[in-house]
């Protein structure tokens, strides 16, 4: 439904995580770039903050939401690393403008400026084999034990259906709005 009625980025997910070493829960979208069997893969750098809080907690939640169609998917899984041939091939793929900034960039890590990021970007882009997958850039993937699917009503009737995955077989509830 969110393909038909044309939600843009309907791959942008909001991927919430804990920060065990802080106490503190953390969020940011993400780009759900493949739906491969029950797993959402995404990709990151394994040296930014989300990737030190999977190794110390391997849970996170996903949310999409498409406004266009008022629909909101919440996602609870747990977080694995993907293989190393699946990201080369997955990074071999891509644009060489994305790699370049996936192969110069310390994700959130400070910067001077952000003119400084520009060049180290364009060095990249000049001086750097594109092709060539970072050992420090790959995929995750989430693996779901919880979905809800929220419709918005206009008068605020939202339907929630949710699904809980126990001893192996997916159990359905409704919740109240």
């Amino acid at each position: 439904k969110a393909c038909d009625i044309e939600n843009i980025d309907i791959e942008a997910a909001l991927i919430a995580s804990l920060d065990v070493k802080n106490n503190e829960v953390e969020a940011r979208y993400v780009n759900i770039k493949i739906l491969d069997g029950k797993k959402f893969i995404f990709f990151s750098n394994y040296n930014s903050p989300k990737a030190e809080q999977f190794k110390l907690h391997n849970q996170a939640a996903l949310v999409f939401y498409w406004p266009l169609s008022d629909i909101q998917i919440r996602i609870k899984g747990k977080i694995e690393m993907i293989a190393a041939e699946y990201s080369d091939n997955f990074f071999m793929n891509r644009s060489s403008f994305k790699n370049a900034l996936a192969i110069c960039s310390e994700q959130s890590q400070p910067i001077d400026s952000y003119k400084m990021m520009k060049e180290k970007y364009k060095d990249s882009l000049q001086n750097n084999n594109l092709t060539v997958r970072p050992k420090y850039w790959g995929g995750y993937s989430l693996i779901p034990y919880y979905f809800e699917f929220w419709v918005g009503h206009p008068k605020r009737l939202n339907k929630r259906e949710a699904y809980s995955l126990l001893n192996k077989e997916w159990q359905k509830s409704f919740l109240q709005p």
